[in-house]
């Protein structure tokens, strides 16, 4: 049986940057995987992703050539050329991750893996099975799509991301169910590419979690696009045909209506990997399909730590990611480290208009007893906004009207998820309004609107 410091079982964005920090910090480690290197993030979720909906960007572009001054005839699109793309780029990807996993000394272990008593795990792969050993486990299995009685995927007319990513034909019609990250960016890419779109909520506004002014925004921008957008509505049931879906839809107020499409798309959130794994034998809490922790990661059970979608919302990479470097300094000791802030996770929404947000809406904001201020700086009082003829859009701030500080910043516009940061930032280093009004932005840039939008607060935008 083979020793090791650390064992990471997934090998997803928040295992592998785990085990990459506790291989720095002179652990010996091991990381177990039972499909791709780089998990679902780098093989079905995030990259490949962005490089469908770059694809459907290019092809918007592609339609204002004459506003930019150029001309095209016989515009098209290879469907499957674009589906090659995307996943040439993940593969690329992941192989950048067995590169790191060689670089960092980090033996990579092919199979499914099962805690097996204290410190021990089963590692079962082809019908064969070897045990290792760690003094600290970390538990990184991700998350799956979840399914909803009556609506469940089959891979052919009703399908999850995985299916998305990977049209054989462009459907020409398409129900979005959710209206979540996940459902906004497929709708977002099949209505950009020619599909009729229709995405169903069953909360009152799409993009439920943002700011509401955002969400308003962006229901507007879909619908000018031609997005059809129905909120408040349920789908009860689905009827499927030889190559088409009928969903009945029913509203809030008990209305029901049939609704035809060639595919349907189930974005209703995800569920936490914690079968088949040893949890229950080995004492870790589950809850809601995922695993129990404190802010430092731990399960409560000695040795045995839980980072990533496992480990429950937000569930965004860049959040698996930090915990896993938390994880790991913690595992090694090391002095500073602080807890997840999840207040200071970004979230970013690659649709057209991109979305982007950090911490507290102006509702949430109200809701903490706060006296708040608010800051607006709209895209068209932007002259690079202008220039690249994107400026719909708005950036808004947050404040503390008292302290001074920045309680959260919403985005919607072009280049907004490249633009969050800024505020991310302003936040771990906790800078007031009056340090972020005494900040010089580039000019032109779009990130001038983070500066303008601080300025609002009190009254004292530029532009506008």
């Amino acid at each position: 049986m083979t020793e090791y410091d650390v064992i990471v079982i997934g090998s997803g964005p928040a295992g592998y940057v785990c085990a990459i920090r506790a291989s720095q910090l002179g652990q010996k480690v091991a990381i177990v995987e039972r499909a791709e290197l780089g998990g679902i993030c780098l093989n079905w979720g995030c990259i490949p992703t962005k490089a469908l909906l770059r694809s459907s960007e290019i092809w918007h572009l592609m339609h204002r050539l004459e506003e930019f001054g150029f001309s095209g005839e016989n515009l098209k699109f290879d469907l499957a050329k674009i589906v090659e793309r995307s996943r040439k780029v993940s593969k690329q990807l992941s192989n950048g991750v067995a590169f790191l996993m060689k670089k960092h000394k980090i033996a990579v272990i092919a199979g499914e893996a099962k805690l097996a008593g204290a410190g021990k795990v089963v590692v079962t792969k082809d019908g064969n099975t070897a045990e290792i050993a760690a003094k600290n486990i970390v538990l990184a299995t991700g998350a799956r799509a979840r399914s909803l009685p009556g609506l469940e995927p089959d891979g052919k007319l009703v399908w999850t991301y995985r299916e998305a990513m990977l049209p054989p034909s462009m459907p020409k019609s398409l129900l979005v169910v959710g209206s979540g990250a996940i459902g906004i960016e497929f709708a977002s890419f099949y209505k950009t590419l020619g599909a009729d779109v229709t995405v169903v909520e069953v909360l009152d506004r799409v993009l439920p979690v943002e700011d509401a002014e955002i969400s308003s925004l962006a229901a507007k921008a879909f619908a000018k696009q031609g997005m059809k957008i129905k909120t408040a509505t349920t789908v009860e049931k689905l009827e499927r045909g030889a190559d088409n879906v009928t969903a009945t839809l029913k509203s809030k107020d008990g209305k029901t209506e049939p609704l035809t499409v060639d595919r349907v798309i189930l974005a209703v959130g995800i569920v936490g990997n914690i079968e088949n794994i040893g949890l229950e034998s080995a004492g870790v809490k589950t809850a809601k399909s995922h695993v129990l922790i404190n802010e430092w990661g731990e399960t409560g059970v000695p040795g045995i730590w839980a980072i990533g979608d496992l480990a429950g919302p937000p569930w965004l990479a860049h959040k698996g990611m930090h915990e896993g470097v938390i994880v790991a300094e913690r595992i090694a000791g090391v002095k500073g480290t602080h807890p997840l802030d999840i207040s200071k996770v970004p979230g970013c929404t690659y649709c057209s208009p991109q979305i982007a947000s950090v911490g507290m809406t102006e509702d949430a904001a109200k809701q903490s007893g706060r006296k708040i201020k608010i800051g607006r700086f709209p895209f068209i009082g932007n002259g690079k906004a202008i220039a690249m003829g994107d400026a719909q859009g708005l950036i808004k701030t947050v404040f503390d009207a008292e302290t001074g500080e920045l309680l959260g910043a919403h985005m919607i516009g072009e280049g907004v998820t490249e633009l969050i940061h800024g505020y991310t930032i302003a936040r771990t280093l906790e800078a007031t309004e009056a340090d972020l009004a005494a900040t010089i932005f580039p000019h032109p840039t779009l990130s001038e609107m983070l500066h303008e939008a601080v300025l609002d607060a009190d009254g004292r935008a530029l532009h506008i």
